[in-house]
Protein backbone atom coordinates (compact mmCIF):
# COMPACT_ATOMS: atom_id res chain seq x y z
CA UNK A 1 0.00 0.00 0.00
CA UNK A 2 2.48 2.30 0.82
CA UNK A 3 6.54 1.99 0.32
CA UNK A 4 9.47 4.16 0.89
CA UNK A 5 12.49 3.10 -1.33
CA UNK A 6 15.62 4.07 -0.45
CA UNK A 7 14.95 7.96 0.74
CA UNK A 8 17.24 10.32 1.58
CA UNK A 9 15.75 13.82 3.42
CA UNK A 10 17.62 16.56 3.68
CA UNK A 11 16.46 20.50 5.18
CA UNK A 12 18.29 23.35 3.76
CA UNK A 13 19.53 21.75 1.19
CA UNK A 14 22.66 20.75 3.92
CA UNK A 15 21.16 18.94 6.62
CA UNK A 16 20.81 15.22 5.67
CA UNK A 17 18.18 13.37 8.36
CA UNK A 18 17.10 10.32 6.66
CA UNK A 19 19.73 8.46 5.08
CA UNK A 20 18.23 5.96 2.64
CA UNK A 21 15.25 4.91 4.20
CA UNK A 22 12.76 1.73 3.26
CA UNK A 23 9.73 0.62 4.94
CA UNK A 24 6.23 -0.47 3.43
CA UNK A 25 3.00 -0.42 5.00
CA UNK A 26 0.77 -3.57 3.66
CA UNK A 27 -3.11 -2.55 3.56
CA UNK A 28 -5.22 -3.32 6.70
CA UNK A 29 -1.67 -3.41 9.10
CA UNK A 30 -0.35 -1.69 12.06
CA UNK A 31 3.28 -0.76 11.41
CA UNK A 32 5.03 0.81 13.91
CA UNK A 33 7.87 2.77 13.43
CA UNK A 34 9.93 2.88 16.69
CA UNK A 35 13.15 4.93 17.79
CA UNK A 36 14.80 7.54 20.21
CA UNK A 37 14.57 11.48 20.13
CA UNK A 38 16.03 12.37 17.34
CA UNK A 39 16.16 9.39 15.25
CA UNK A 40 14.07 10.67 12.35
CA UNK A 41 10.99 9.15 12.73
CA UNK A 42 8.62 12.26 12.42
CA UNK A 43 10.86 13.24 9.34
CA UNK A 44 9.84 9.87 7.88
CA UNK A 45 5.99 10.73 8.64
CA UNK A 46 6.03 14.56 7.28
CA UNK A 47 8.09 13.16 4.25
CA UNK A 48 5.15 10.97 3.50
CA UNK A 49 2.25 13.13 4.51
CA UNK A 50 4.16 16.23 1.86
CA UNK A 51 4.83 18.34 5.07
CA UNK A 52 8.31 18.26 4.59
CA UNK A 53 7.57 21.48 2.22
CA UNK A 54 6.50 23.51 4.87
CA UNK A 55 9.92 23.52 6.53
CA UNK A 56 12.11 23.51 3.73
CA UNK A 57 12.56 19.73 3.85
CA UNK A 58 12.64 17.59 0.12
CA UNK A 59 12.97 14.11 -0.36
CA UNK A 60 16.65 14.44 -2.29
CA UNK A 61 16.73 10.39 -3.23
CA UNK A 62 15.00 7.51 -3.83
CA UNK A 63 10.65 7.82 -4.08
CA UNK A 64 7.60 7.70 -1.79
CA UNK A 65 4.36 5.75 -3.79
CA UNK A 66 0.69 4.90 -2.07
CA UNK A 67 -1.21 2.12 -4.23
CA UNK A 68 1.17 2.57 -6.95
CA UNK A 69 1.51 6.18 -7.39
CA UNK A 70 4.44 8.59 -6.67
CA UNK A 71 3.24 11.02 -3.89
CA UNK A 72 6.59 12.17 -2.93
CA UNK A 73 6.12 15.42 -5.46
CA UNK A 74 2.98 16.06 -4.37
CA UNK A 75 1.42 18.56 -1.78
CA UNK A 76 0.07 17.92 1.32
CA UNK A 77 -3.52 18.81 0.00
CA UNK A 78 -2.94 16.36 -2.88
CA UNK A 79 -1.73 13.63 -0.98
CA UNK A 80 -4.88 14.04 1.84
CA UNK A 81 -7.04 13.58 -1.26
CA UNK A 82 -5.34 10.39 -2.14
CA UNK A 83 -6.22 8.69 1.28
CA UNK A 84 -3.52 9.74 3.68
CA UNK A 85 -4.00 12.11 7.21
CA UNK A 86 -1.21 12.63 9.62
CA UNK A 87 -2.25 13.23 13.47
CA UNK A 88 0.38 15.18 13.89
CA UNK A 89 2.64 15.36 17.64
CA UNK A 90 1.29 17.43 20.28
CA UNK A 91 -2.41 17.46 20.16
CA UNK A 92 -3.09 20.15 17.61
CA UNK A 93 -6.02 21.93 17.68
CA UNK A 94 -8.33 25.02 17.07
CA UNK A 95 -8.20 25.73 20.12
CA UNK A 96 -10.99 28.33 20.29
CA UNK A 97 -13.28 25.99 18.21
CA UNK A 98 -15.81 23.44 20.13
CA UNK A 99 -14.71 19.66 19.98
CA UNK A 100 -17.68 19.04 17.55
CA UNK A 101 -16.41 21.97 15.46
CA UNK A 102 -12.52 20.61 15.46
CA UNK A 103 -14.65 16.92 14.44
CA UNK A 104 -15.76 18.66 11.17
CA UNK A 105 -13.02 20.36 10.09
CA UNK A 106 -11.52 16.92 9.24
CA UNK A 107 -13.96 16.33 6.75
CA UNK A 108 -13.70 20.01 5.30
CA UNK A 109 -12.99 18.30 1.58
CA UNK A 110 -15.93 15.66 1.39
CA UNK A 111 -19.28 16.96 -0.06
CA UNK A 112 -21.08 13.66 1.47
CA UNK A 113 -23.18 15.66 3.90
CA UNK A 114 -25.15 12.18 4.71
CA UNK A 115 -21.92 10.42 5.66
CA UNK A 116 -20.73 13.39 7.43
CA UNK A 117 -23.23 13.20 9.64
CA UNK A 118 -22.80 9.21 10.25
CA UNK A 119 -19.05 9.51 10.63
CA UNK A 120 -19.20 12.02 14.06
CA UNK A 121 -22.00 9.23 15.88
CA UNK A 122 -18.99 7.00 14.47
CA UNK A 123 -15.91 9.18 15.71
CA UNK A 124 -18.64 9.47 19.79
CA UNK A 125 -19.15 5.90 19.26
CA UNK A 126 -15.20 5.46 19.65
CA UNK A 127 -14.66 8.35 22.37
CA UNK A 128 -18.16 8.47 23.98
CA UNK A 129 -16.51 10.92 26.23
CA UNK A 130 -16.29 13.53 23.80
CA UNK A 131 -19.73 13.26 23.11
CA UNK A 132 -20.52 14.73 26.39
CA UNK A 133 -18.05 17.23 25.91
CA UNK A 134 -19.16 18.23 21.89
CA UNK A 135 -20.12 21.98 22.54
CA UNK A 136 -17.15 22.57 24.96
CA UNK A 137 -13.99 24.58 23.73
CA UNK A 138 -11.55 22.62 22.56
CA UNK A 139 -8.43 24.26 24.54
CA UNK A 140 -10.03 23.48 27.81
CA UNK A 141 -9.78 19.86 27.51
CA UNK A 142 -7.19 17.59 28.99
CA UNK A 143 -4.59 15.87 27.31
CA UNK A 144 -6.39 13.01 26.94
CA UNK A 145 -9.20 14.26 25.86
CA UNK A 146 -7.47 16.20 22.88
CA UNK A 147 -5.87 13.31 21.89
CA UNK A 148 -8.88 11.63 21.03
CA UNK A 149 -10.48 15.27 19.59
CA UNK A 150 -6.91 14.82 17.14
CA UNK A 151 -7.76 11.42 16.33
CA UNK A 152 -11.64 11.44 16.07
CA UNK A 153 -11.01 14.66 13.31
CA UNK A 154 -8.76 12.64 11.06
CA UNK A 155 -11.12 9.78 11.41
CA UNK A 156 -13.73 11.81 9.56
CA UNK A 157 -11.18 12.35 6.91
CA UNK A 158 -12.27 8.84 5.83
CA UNK A 159 -8.69 8.03 5.59
CA UNK A 160 -6.99 4.97 3.79
CA UNK A 161 -4.20 5.44 5.74
CA UNK A 162 -3.48 7.04 9.31
CA UNK A 163 -0.32 8.44 10.51
CA UNK A 164 -0.04 8.72 14.07
CA UNK A 165 3.32 10.67 15.79
CA UNK A 166 3.44 9.66 19.51
CA UNK A 167 -0.33 9.26 20.59
CA UNK A 168 0.94 8.45 24.35
CA UNK A 169 2.99 11.39 24.59
CA UNK A 170 1.89 12.99 27.84
CA UNK A 171 -0.40 10.44 28.82
CA UNK A 172 -1.32 8.49 32.06
CA UNK A 173 -0.73 4.94 31.43
CA UNK A 174 -4.66 3.83 31.85
CA UNK A 175 -5.05 6.71 29.32
CA UNK A 176 -2.19 5.56 27.03
CA UNK A 177 -3.55 1.82 27.02
CA UNK A 178 -7.30 3.26 26.24
CA UNK A 179 -6.20 5.19 23.15
CA UNK A 180 -4.35 2.45 21.73
CA UNK A 181 -7.18 -0.04 22.46
CA UNK A 182 -9.15 2.50 20.37
CA UNK A 183 -6.35 2.79 17.07
CA UNK A 184 -6.83 -1.09 17.33
CA UNK A 185 -10.07 -0.96 16.68
CA UNK A 186 -9.94 1.77 13.94
CA UNK A 187 -7.86 -0.35 12.08
CA UNK A 188 -9.96 -3.21 12.57
CA UNK A 189 -13.44 -2.03 11.77
CA UNK A 190 -12.67 0.30 9.25
CA UNK A 191 -10.17 -1.12 7.33
CA UNK A 192 -7.80 1.82 7.91
CA UNK A 193 -3.88 0.94 7.74
CA UNK A 194 -2.11 3.15 10.51
CA UNK A 195 1.43 3.72 10.29
CA UNK A 196 2.66 4.38 14.14
CA UNK A 197 5.55 6.42 15.40
CA UNK A 198 6.31 5.68 19.31
CA UNK A 199 8.85 5.83 21.47
CA UNK A 200 6.94 3.59 23.98
CA UNK A 201 8.13 0.60 22.23
CA UNK A 202 6.41 -2.00 24.28
CA UNK A 203 2.25 -0.26 24.39
CA UNK A 204 3.20 0.07 20.01
CA UNK A 205 4.58 -3.22 19.66
CA UNK A 206 1.06 -4.81 21.54
CA UNK A 207 -0.81 -3.71 18.94
CA UNK A 208 1.64 -3.79 15.66
CA UNK A 209 1.50 -6.14 13.22
CA UNK A 210 5.10 -5.03 11.94
CA UNK A 211 7.82 -2.81 13.27
CA UNK A 212 11.22 -0.96 12.14
CA UNK A 213 13.44 0.37 14.68
CA UNK A 214 15.17 3.89 13.35
CA UNK A 215 18.15 4.63 14.58
CA UNK A 216 20.39 8.40 13.03
CA UNK A 217 18.27 8.45 10.15
CA UNK A 218 18.42 4.67 9.28
CA UNK A 219 16.77 1.59 9.46
CA UNK A 220 18.34 -0.80 11.78
CA UNK A 221 15.98 -3.39 13.01
CA UNK A 222 12.58 -4.62 11.31
CA UNK A 223 10.47 -7.70 11.69
CA UNK A 224 7.02 -8.96 12.92
CA UNK A 225 5.66 -7.27 15.64
CA UNK A 226 5.60 -10.49 18.13
CA UNK A 227 9.80 -11.54 17.45
CA UNK A 228 11.07 -7.67 17.94
CA UNK A 229 8.90 -7.91 21.50
CA UNK A 230 11.08 -10.75 22.04
CA UNK A 231 14.61 -9.39 20.52
CA UNK A 232 17.13 -8.94 23.54
CA UNK A 233 18.98 -6.05 21.62
CA UNK A 234 14.99 -4.77 21.78
CA UNK A 235 14.44 -5.09 25.38
CA UNK A 236 17.87 -4.10 25.86
CA UNK A 237 17.76 -0.46 24.23
CA UNK A 238 14.13 0.01 24.98
CA UNK A 239 14.21 -0.75 28.71
CA UNK A 240 17.74 -0.95 29.60
CA UNK A 241 17.96 -4.48 30.92
CA UNK A 242 20.53 -6.83 30.08
CA UNK A 243 19.98 -10.73 29.67
CA UNK A 244 20.36 -11.37 33.47
CA UNK A 245 18.33 -8.39 34.27
CA UNK A 246 21.13 -5.48 35.01
CA UNK A 247 20.62 -2.15 35.16
CA UNK A 248 22.04 -0.61 32.62
CA UNK A 249 22.76 3.09 31.57
CA UNK A 250 21.79 4.25 28.13
CA UNK A 251 25.64 4.81 26.79
CA UNK A 252 25.95 1.41 27.77
CA UNK A 253 23.51 -0.24 25.41
CA UNK A 254 25.49 -1.05 22.70
CA UNK A 255 24.20 0.10 19.04
CA UNK A 256 21.84 -1.70 16.76
CA UNK A 257 23.62 -3.13 13.43
CA UNK A 258 22.09 -2.97 9.80
CA UNK A 259 20.56 -6.70 9.84
CA UNK A 260 18.67 -8.19 7.36
CA UNK A 261 14.91 -8.11 6.89
CA UNK A 262 13.01 -11.52 9.12
CA UNK A 263 10.84 -13.25 6.99
CA UNK A 264 7.56 -15.04 8.44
Amino acid sequence: MLKLNNIEVTYLDVILVLKGVSLEVSEGFIVALLGANGAGKTTALKAISGLLHTEEGEVTDGNITFEDQRIDRLSPEEIVKRGIVQVIEGRRLFEHLTVEENLRVGAHLRRDGAAIKRDLEMCYEYFPKLKTLRNQESGYLSGGEQQMVVIGRALMAHPKLMLLDEPSLGLAPLLVQEIFNIIQRINREEKTSIMLVEQNAIAALSIANYGYIMENGRIVLDGPAERLKENEDVKEFYLGLSEIGKRKSYREVKHYKRRKRWLG
